[in-house]
């Protein structure tokens, strides 16, 4: 049974989320503060959703000492919009930033792309690749394609984000995840330029000015 993590204050607010998530087999645990949430932290969880500002602390700061010791996906429920905040959020170690106010649709929608990906559904088939991930294998029409580790990592946040587009600065976040404090901007059109040339034109679409989009030839 799925279990997942709620740390939100606004109670209503978390009773909302709590019944929107819970049901086929799901359990969802509220929590009110980051103590609570320590203490719920003790038994494992399979996600969790997190607010930033917790009356006893950050939610960055809690994000941070679950990475030590766990690697279920973290979803962050925030008022903060900022480019800053979102960058922040997934620096701190989250894998999805959901900004308040949000539609519920599109919250089950993103937890339950997180759970497949946290279970192990490492391997997409779409647009004649074949992209197995978990063990760095990549082919398009049965022809294989070598990819470096930026490549992977960026090829990885473009494709489960397909339909979507992703800021370049969220890109830089998650294809250099050395800790770097500065990354060349260039580094990115660098790596993009790359992709694009072992992959073939017309999958990596530029939305000028904000990112990049994974879709078809027919920019699907």
């Amino acid at each position: 049974m799925p279990h997942f993590l709620l740390v939100e204050d606004d109670l209503p607010l978390a009773r909302g989320v709590a019944l929107a998530l819970a049901g086929e087999g799901r359990e969802v645990t509220v929590c009110a503060s980051a103590q609570q949430a320590r203490k719920a932290l003790e038994k494992p969880v399979d996600l969790v959703i997190l607010d930033v500002g917790l009356p006893d602390g950050n939610g960055l700061e809690l994000c941070r000492e679950i990475r030590l010791f766990s690697r279920a996906p973290v979803i962050f429920l925030t008022a903060n919009d900022t480019e800053a905040d979102e960058v922040a959020g997934f620096r701190a170690g989250g894998d999805d930033y959901i900004v308040k106010p949000f539609r519920v649709g599109v919250l089950r929608a993103r937890v339950d792309a997180m759970l497949r990906r946290a279970g192990g559904e490492e391997v997409l088939v779409l647009d004649g690749f074949r992209l197995d991930f978990a063990h760095a294998a990549f082919s398009k029409d049965g022809q294989p394609i070598t990819l470096s580790a930026p490549e992977q990592r960026l090829l990885r946040a473009l494709v489960c984000e397909r339909g979507r587009t992703v800021r370049r600065e969220t890109l830089i976040d998650r294809v250099w995840t050395d800790g770097m404090e500065y990354v060349d901007e260039n580094a990115l059109s660098v790596t993009v330029r790359r992709l694009r040339k072992k992959l073939g034109e017309g999958y990596i679409h530029t939305v000028y000015g904000v990112g990049y989009r994974w879709g078809d030839r027919d920019g699907g």
